[in-house]
């Protein structure tokens, strides 16, 4: 059981939710966790944004009942969680020039991962991608870690106008990406050099045994709550 100890918005319904349990084994970057909604059956998976000690952070935003719920609760909330599920990037292969590439939801696990190549002494660059200037997150926090940021906007009302796969350049060792099926797709067909993604799916149990996010792969179906959420170049069928 794990209990709210601090909850605050990024931006209009997104918020930053750190909770307070036992953290052994959880973290990692492009890893991720379930989390039980008070009042709703399904559990609902998140990326971990960022682990230390016994303090996990998962970003919440809005996408219906359940997401609306977790909204809601209040500092001290008890919650439920699955964690320490699926496979991370592998950070050994980011080279001496990685590039992050994160799309909405999908830029949390990107800050995690950010984080810890700080850590290892990397200096990645990093391109964001949002609808439009509201829905931006991130950005300072990124600049602290990143030598290189651009912010893309699909309307134009905030940094470039464009889609993160504009940032794609062979001067950029390895690219990590985390984001919509459709970016990702577009970025491994684009990135001339090895690429990881971590994506997103509906999942029933989150540890493999229902078989309800298989997808297809070069090595055959691949379920992607147990076999990813993290994939290589190459080896998705989009």
């Amino acid at each position: 059981m794990f209990q709210l100890a601090q909850a605050e918005f990024a931006a209009p319904n997104v918020r930053v939710m750190r909770l307070r349990g036992d953290t052994e084994g959880a973290g990692g970057p492009g890893r991720f966790v379930e989390v039980s909604v008070p009042g709703f059956f399904l559990r609902r998976p998140f990326s971990v944004c960022g682990c230390e000690g016994d303090e996990l952070t998962i970003v919440v935003k809005l996408a219906g009942r359940g997401t609306e719920k977790l909204l809601s609760l209040e500092p001290g909330a008890e919650l439920e969680l699955l964690t320490g599920l699926g496979n991370g990037f592998d950070l050994s292969k980011c080279g001496e020039a990685p590039l992050l590439l994160g799309g909405g939801s999908g830029v949390p696990p990107m800050l995690y991962l950010a984080r810890e190549l700080s850590k290892l002494g990397a200096r990645p660059a990093a391109a964001l991608g949002f609808g439009s200037a509201g829905e931006v997150f991130f950005e300072r926090e990124f600049r602290e870690v990143c030598g290189e940021l651009r912010v893309f906007t699909a309307d134009g009302s905030y940094g470039e106008r464009g889609l993160v796969t504009e940032a794609l350049s062979e001067k950029y060792s390895s690219v990590f990406a985390c984001g919509p099926l459709p970016m990702l797709r577009a970025i491994d067909e684009q990135s001339r050099v090895p690429a990881q993604f971590s994506l997103e799916a509906r999942m029933g149990c989150g540890f493999g045994a229902c078989m309800g996010c298989t997808i297809d792969t070069s090595r055959g179906p691949k379920r992607v709550c147990k076999d990813g959420p993290v994939f290589a170049s190459g080896e998705v069928r989009w």
